[in-house]
């Protein structure tokens, strides 16, 4: 996962961007926004949301199986399940944070300025497709596991120990496929507003043009 560092600069205030050349900044625009646009819905990251999930669906496996098993507080399977959830949970956080700042700076930057036909890719419909699809096929298949795993209830401790096991693991495929379809409509609704924006033209330069990317002073 890519750190603060590695992204983008936020786009220079309004005040500065009249003395900037216009073709630099719609430049480092259109290259900032279809990179921020790849971090953002980019089949990595969906690679990485499902690997994440298959972290915590083994760490609540091997919870689960501790308790079913009657082992001990301090037994293999149920340390190895927290060792494993402690970590994923924390790298979950961090993702979260890390794509608040992308769609910060994905607003940001649509705002800026923007040239003809600079933004005709940036509903990116193949990549909001495969999210779309995969979410909806996980979430199938979490609602199956929880709703089969209820309907098997019985009156007996064993059966209702797995029974809270698979409506467990269900609701962590569940949880995942929401992820991934906000994911999908949030990229969707953010690409028509940035395409429907219409920011004042800006001005001639007042002094010599700026040849180098001056993004973020």
């Amino acid at each position: 996962m890519s750190s603060r560092r590695d992204l983008p600069p936020p786009p220079p205030p309004a005040h500065l961007r009249e003395w900037l050349d216009e073709a630099v900044v719609r430049a480092d625009r259109a290259r900032f926004l279809a990179d921020l646009s790849r971090r953002s819905l980019g089949l990595g990251r969906l690679a990485l949301l499902w690997v994440l999930t298959a972290v915590f669906a083994v760490g609540w496996t091997f919870l689960s199986m501790a308790v079913l098993t009657f082992e001990s507080a301090a037994g293999p399977e149920r340390l190895f399940g927290a060792v494993l959830l402690v970590p994923a949970g924390r790298h979950f956080v961090r993702g979260a944070r890390q794509e608040r700042r992308v769609h910060r700076l994905l607003c940001a930057w649509a705002v800026a300025d923007r040239g003809p036909g600079a933004d005709t890719g940036l509903r990116a419909p193949v990549r909001s497709l495969v999210w779309l699809v995969a979410s909806l096929a996980l979430g199938a298949l979490g609602l199956w596991t929880a709703f089969t795993a209820a309907a098997g209830a019985g009156p007996d401790t064993d059966s209702v120990g797995w029974i809270a096991y698979f409506m467990g693991l269900g609701l962590i495929l569940w949880i995942t496929a929401l992820l991934g379809l906000a994911k999908a409509a949030t990229h969707y609704s953010w690409s028509l507003r940035a395409r429907a924006a219409h920011p004042k033209p800006t001005h001639q330069p007042h002094s010599r043009p700026a040849n180098s990317r001056l993004a973020g002073v």
